[in-house]
């Protein structure tokens, strides 16, 4: 291996989404260091936060019907039942809830905790309150996916936090993912929620740090073959 690939497998690639946001914090870098040179090294510690914020990590995922993983990278503020917002169509009794809160430091990417058919995409404006609030989950801005496979329906939900302006959502009604695919990523701090059928059984605890696409969040069953895993 090159030195040069030996640098380029070290690189965490960026995702699309950042490349105007990063482009107008180096400019603003360059034009604030011409008007006061302590500016532009300010600008430039800005620049650098925002590819560190865009950064699109590879993850491997591991595979298997009985397996959720998570969607979002960052700590789990809350585990347990919930009842989910109503636009998901998910009925109104409490379902198994796990959200995980993004700090203005983790990957905002966001991924799909299981394999199956996007049912429904829906968008409901709201407040920016902090994300780490239980009540954000309702009053906020928010985006909901809901993933149908034999296992039931799942409602993940992106919500826009105190920070966070901008939520993008990749996907369409009736496209297909697999787990661990980048389904949309959430500007600039803020949560996503997996709502989960009434049979799977949550595996993460509070205050627990995940990995999008890669931490196990809930399973199905038990035992069963050796997990197998893919790199997306």
């Amino acid at each position: 291996m090159s030195v040069v690939d030996s640098i380029r497998r070290q690189l965490t690639p960026v995702h699309p989404q950042g490349y105007l946001f990063i482009a107008a914090f180096a400019a603003a870098t360059l034009i604030c260091g011409w008007i006061w040179t302590p500016l532009f090294w300010i600008g430039l510690i800005a620049t650098l936060w925002c590819v560190y914020f865009f950064r699109d990590p590879a993850r491997v995922t591991p595979l298997g019907p009985e397996l959720v993983v998570a969607p979002a990278d960052g700590v789990v503020s809350f585990a347990g039942p919930a009842t989910p917002p109503p636009e998901l169509g998910l009925g109104a009794q409490p379902l198994q809830r796990v959200s995980i809160f993004m700090s203005v430091f983790d990957c905002h990417v966001n991924r799909a905790p299981v394999e199956g058919r996007v049912r429904r995409v829906v968008y409901h404006p709201g407040l920016f309150l902090s994300a780490d609030l239980d009540k954000a989950s309702q009053a906020n801005e928010r985006n909901g996916v809901v993933i149908e496979n034999a296992a039931g329906p799942f409602g993940v939900v992106q919500i826009a936090g105190l920070v966070a302006r901008r939520i993008v959502c990749f996907t369409q009604e009736g496209a297909h993912l697999s787990a661990g695919d980048r389904f949309g990523l959430i500007r600039f701090g803020s949560r996503v929620d997996v709502y989960l059928p009434d049979d799977a059984r949550v595996v993460i605890g509070l205050n627990a740090r995940a990995v999008a696409g890669e931490t196990v969040i809930a399973e199905f069953g038990r035992g069963g073959p050796p997990r197998q895993f893919r790199q997306s």
